[in-house]
C-alpha cells in the first residue's frame, strides 16, 4: 500500500491535531474538574459537577448561563432569516448582465472583509446616543431618538442591524455563485411551459438552491449562536444591557466572563460544551429538515 496520498494530507492532519483535536480533548478535562491556571495544586476532579451546576437552579451559574443562552437564541431568531433572505435578494439582483453590477458586488461584499472590532465600532457610533449620526439626523427629522444601546429592543435592533451590514454580503457571494451555475435551459424550459416569473423561482431556482441554502444556514446560524464582539465592543466593552445578567448579554460573553474574568475555567468549559452540543443538534435537524429529497 502507497503512503504518498497520507503524505499529502499529514500536515493539515497535523495543524487539525494542534489547533483543534488538542484543544478540544483538553477543555473536556478542564469541564470535568475544578480548574484554575494559576493554582495548579489546587485543581480538583469534580466529574459531572460543573455540568450538573448548569441544570441546578439553586446554582450560581444556572441563571447567568440560561439567561445568556436565551439572549443568543432571540439573536439567532432575529438574525438568520435577515442573513438568508437578505443575501438571497442581493443575489438574485446582481444575477443580471447589468453595466456595473460588478462594482455593487465588491460594495455589498466589502464589509466581510472588516475585523468585528472595525465594523462594530462604525455601528457604535452611528447609534451612540450623544451624537450619533442615526440620532442626530431624527432629531433633525423631529423623529424622538432613542437610546439605541443603552435599552430594549432598541439594542437587539442595532446588534442585528450592525451584523446583517458586516456579513450578509459573503452570504451573498455564496448565492451568487450558485445562482450562476443553474443551467439557463431549465428556466427556458419553464418559460415555455408558461411559468410566470414566480413560478420560475419557486420550482427552479429554488430547488437548485437547495443543496446550498443548507450550507448558508447552517454557517449562518453557527456564527449567530458565536455572537460576542458586537455587543462587547458596541457597549463599550459589555457595559449596560450587554453587562454580566443584562438583556443583551451573548453566551459567548457570559462564557468569556466565567473563565476569564471570575476565573472558573471548568464552568467556563462546561458552558462551552452545553452550547457546542446545541449546535450540533440544530445542525442536524438543519440538514434532516432541507437536506435534498429524492
Amino acid at each position: 500500500m502507497s503512503i504518498t496520498p497520507y503524505l499529502f494530507i499529514l500536515p493539515h492532519l497535523l495543524v487539525f491535531a494542534l489547533f483543534l483535536g488538542w484543544p478540544f480533548f483538553y477543555g473536556l478535562y478542564i469541564s470535568f474538574h475544578n480548574f484554575d491556571y494559576l493554582r495548579p495544586e489546587a485543581q480538583r476532579f469534580v466529574g459531572l459537577g460543573n455540568y450538573a451546576n448548569l441544570f441546578n437552579p439553586a446554582s450560581v451559574q444556572y441563571t447567568r448561563f440560561w439567561s445568556a443562552l436565551g439572549n443568543t437564541l432571540q439573536f439567532v431568531l432575529y438574525s438568520v432569516p435577515l442573513l438568508v433572505a437578505l443575501p438571497l435578494g442581493l443575489a438574485l439582483l446582481l444575477n443580471t448582465k447589468t453595466p456595473g453590477r460588478n462594482i455593487f458586488r465588491a460594495i455589498y461584499f466589502a464589509p466581510w472583509t472588516l475585523s468585528v472590532a472595525v465594523a462594530s465600532l462604525l455601528w457604535w457610533w452611528i447609534f451612540q446616543s450623544q451624537g450619533g449620526l442615526a440620532n442626530y439626523y431624527l432629531e433633525a427629522l423631529g423623529f424622538d431618538a432613542p437610546r439605541w444601546l443603552s435599552s430594549m429592543p432598541w439594542g437587539w435592533f442595532a446588534v442585528v442591524i450592525a451584523t446583517v451590514w458586516w456579513t450578509a454580503g459573503f452570504n451573498m457571494i455564496i448565492l451568487l455563485a450558485a445562482l450562476q451555475d443553474i443551467p439557463a435551459y431549465l428556466y427556458e424550459a419553464a418559460s415555455i411551459d408558461g411559468a410566470t416569473g414566480w413560478q420560475a423561482f419557486t420550482r427552479v431556482t429554488l430547488p437548485m438552491l437547495r443543496p446550498v441554502l443548507v450550507f448558508i444556514v447552517t454557517t449562518t446560524v453557527i456564527a449567530s449562536f458565536n455572537l460576542f464582539g458586537q455587543p462587547f465592543f458596541m457597549t463599550s466593552g459589555g457595559q449596560g444591557i450587554a453587562l454580566d445578567g443584562g438583556p443583551l448579554e451573548p453566551v459567548m460573553l457570559q462564557i468569556y466572563r466565567e473563565g476569564f474574568v471570575r476565573n472558573v475555567q471548568g464552568s467556563a468549559s462546561a458552558m462551552s460544551f452545553i452550547v457546542a452540543s446545541l449546535m450540533i443538534l440544530v445542525s442536524y435537524l438543519n440538514f434532516r429538515f432541507l437536506r435534498q429529497k429524492d
